[in-house]
């Protein structure tokens, strides 16, 4: 009897074998031809980076480089009538809420890096980020190789300690727990420079007369927008929507919307599509 039972149920094992095989392939969605289908794509982005994506108190909406870019592109990639809709992320939530299928694609400051490229796909760099300086307008500091021996003020966990200590081994690294720390710090006079990436610099200095970055990035770290592994169609038309904004202007247009006088900030140097 046991041998007739096991005859009889290898059929049904197969058959549940085949459907479940199916049900993993159906679930792997190409989300290029959703937001085609509904003509909407979401974006995750960030609401607290100024220039970038940052909650205007007037509007109570986000507003920012990326945040024209992402309607731009979107407008490009899938006609007039399509629709931008945004997401609030930060470093910690925007890869998870990408694989959960939350976002469609991640347009949010985010450094391409190896480690970064072992969880997603990245678009073609679309701004050339890099660690720089934030001085006031007084300093005598010039270059990044003047800092041996120099205070210098950093933000815990950020790639710009160890950076720092590359060009500039005998420099003295304060580290605060935020930005906003650092630069009251730099104010006050406990440091002679402030370091991190340029663009997040630049906003600092957008709204802090007496501010200025100095000297070309002294590392090399651009910003991606990131699609889950996979969604090759959907980063391939990302890549022909943003050359396709370089060529008729966009691109430029709105670089210089929001980093035009920024004092110290390069636009030719950020402008890599």
């Amino acid at each position: 009897m046991k041998k007739i039972h096991k005859i009889l149920l290898a059929p049904f094992i197969l058959f549940l074998l085949l459907f479940l095989g199916g049900c993993g392939q159906a679930k792997k969605v190409n989300v290029y031809q959703k937001v085609k289908q509904s003509r909407t794509m979401i974006w995750g982005t960030r609401a607290d980076t100024r220039l970038f994506g940052y909650m205007d108190i007037k509007s109570s909406k986000i507003i920012g480089f990326e945040i024209d870019m992402a309607k731009a592109v979107t407008k490009q990639m899938l006609g007039k009538d399509a629709v931008a809709k945004f997401v609030q992320t930060t470093p910690k939530t925007r890869i998870p809420l990408l694989k959960n299928r939350n976002i469609n694609a991640i347009w949010a400051t985010m450094t391409i890096t190896p480690e970064r490229k072992k969880q997603v796909d990245f678009a073609r760099p679309y701004i050339g980020a890099g660690a720089s300086l934030l001085v006031p307008n007084n300093s005598k500091i010039k270059d990044v190789h003047q800092l041996n021996n120099k205070k210098v003020l950093a933000v815990k966990g950020t790639t710009a300690v160890a950076d720092i200590k590359k060009v500039a081994p005998k420099a003295k690294v304060l580290e605060y727990d935020d930005y906003g720390q650092a630069f009251s710090a730099l104010k006050a006079g406990q440091g002679v420079a402030l370091t991190t990436d340029n663009c997040l610099l630049a906003g600092i200095a957008s709204e802090n007369p007496g501010f200025h970055l100095i000297g070309k990035n002294y590392t090399n770290q651009p910003y991606g927008i990131a699609v889950d592994k996979g969604q090759d169609e959907l980063r391939d038309h990302i890549n022909k929507a943003l050359l396709a904004l370089k060529k008729n202007g966009t691109y430029h247009r709105l670089l210089v919307k929001w980093f035009d006088g920024i004092p110290g900030f390069n636009i030719k140097e950020a402008e890599i599509l």
